[in-house]
């Protein structure tokens, strides 16, 4: 099933890592632990219908890796997979 988002929304898969203890412990993701913060594009919407009708360009595209606002996405799980909608405007960076 392919996914396409609507106007100026972004799907993105979450990036987790491994979290350490200071004594080197890997605690395993059944921790409770906050939403990701990180994530990679995977599909753009055309972007805000503008009042002129045209739309606005979104600033990022496909692959990009972003930093985005901890509890504005909305979370949707296909086939064992968790992906994330969010609107371009809770995007707060692209890392290089």
């Amino acid at each position: 099933m392919a996914l396409k988002p609507l106007n100026d929304h972004v799907i993105v898969k979450p990036i987790t890592e491994e979290e350490k203890t200071e004594g080197g412990i890997i605690l395993p993701d059944t921790v409770d632990k906050e939403k990701p913060e990180k994530g990679e594009i995977i599909a753009v919407g055309p972007g805000k219908l503008m009042d002129n009708g045209q739309r606005a360009e979104i600033g990022v595209k496909v692959g990009d890796k972003v930093i985005f606002t901890k509890y504005s996405p909305n979370e949707i799980k296909i086939k064992d997979e968790t992906y994330l909608v969010l609107s371009e405007n809770d995007i707060l960076a692209v890392i290089e």
